[in-house]
């Protein structure tokens, strides 16, 4: 009988052992227990650890896996890290393009949450549309006033028009459909040999964006900040646009020179701009842009909706499943492309 017992103890130590070892060790930086508890109940070869600054550098160095904002400091001493999830879209702070390369140079995959925000994004950016040619804020400040004065209207249809859509990605691919059902013209830029898609007329690289800028209507920034797309709409190119066109930025703030946009914009060339991201960001106090009447300026929250956490929590949740089980995952980042 002890023979037994021992038996049956040395084969549930083995079992446990085994399990053990299949078992990843997943990182959360997050503060939210919230989510780090839907996290711990995905799968039970999946240990979530959550970890904060004072005792990240303890915990990493046999961890498997990382979610949320890594350092290079954090990459150095994970020596078993295979996978890094970003809860964002853009990934320029994490892969460290002004300094460090650790991540970036790295064996890590590296995956984000891009597309996910695509809807709540393309609908910020066709509602600054949409203000700006129907002088919604004009009305709003009428109502403040309890004026009723419809006279005159300087409204614009969109109908017609053309749209240039700069990165035609997740959200690039989004506000084309959008502007396509406004009965807009789209054309896109991007690096990118993209797909057949019928609401876009055509797709251009980069190195052709002064080619299509003198037929846009309006031009749409949702590219990603990388090296290849820092400040690609500079002087020349605002000056390229039609007058009285539109610029819309929803991606990041680095893709386009704010100064040039503010020449643009006090010379009349422009009609108006909307604005979700800057660089630099907060937009500081006192900044020539805050003046502009015709500019609207949001501060970097064009991907916040009611729907748009559980897209991003669901894709992360599909990540550990797949990352335990050894399966390919989902929204892998080209690190050298940057996006």
């Amino acid at each position: 009988m002890r023979r037994l017992t021992l038996f049956l103890s040395l084969v549930t130590f083995a079992a446990n052992a085994s399990a053990e070892a299949q078992t990843k060790k997943i990182l959360v930086s997050s503060g939210r227990a919230d989510l780090v508890k839907e996290l711990q109940n995905v799968t039970p070869l999946a240990r979530i650890v959550p970890v904060t600054r004072e005792n990240v550098m303890q915990e990493i160095a046999d961890a498997d896996a990382f979610i949320g904002n890594i350092t290079p400091e954090q990459v150095r001493a994970g020596k078993k890290l295979r996978w890094v999830q970003t809860m964002s879209a853009g990934v320029e702070r994490i892969l460290h393009l002004s300094g460090g390369t650790d991540l970036r140079d790295s064996d890590i995959i590296l995956t984000n949450n891009q597309i996910v925000q695509g809807p709540e994004i393309a609908d910020h950016a066709m509602a600054m549309l949409l203000t700006l040619t129907r002088d919604i804020d004009t009305f709003l400040e009428h109502k403040r006033l309890e004026l009723w004065q419809g006279r005159p209207y300087p409204g614009v249809e969109l109908n017609g028009r053309t749209a240039v859509i700069i990165g035609v990605g997740g959200i690039g691919t989004q506000i084309a459909f959008r502007a396509w059902a406004h009965g807009m013209t789209v054309i896109g830029v991007d690096p990118e040999d993209m797909p057949y898609m019928p609401i876009i007329k055509k797709v251009v690289k980069p190195d052709q964006l002064r080619e299509v800028l003198p037929e846009a209507d309006v031009v749409f920034v949702a590219a990603p900040h990388t090296p290849m797309s820092h400040k690609m709409m500079g002087p020349k190119e605002f000056e390229l646009m039609k007058k009285d066109s539109y610029f819309i930025a929803v991606s990041r703030g680095g893709v386009y020179d704010l100064n040039a946009l503010v020449a643009a914009i006090e010379s009349s060339h422009l009609a108006g701009a909307g604005v979700d991201v800057t660089d630099p960001e907060p937009l500081p106090k006192g900044h020539p842009l805050w003046k502009c009447d015709n500019v609207i300026i949001t501060p970097h929250i064009a991907g916040r909706s009611d729907k748009d956490r559980a897209r991003m929590v669901e894709t992360v949740k599909e990540n550990i499943r797949r990352f335990v089980e050894g399966k390919p995952l989902v929204n892998v980042v080209a690190k050298q492309k940057g996006y």
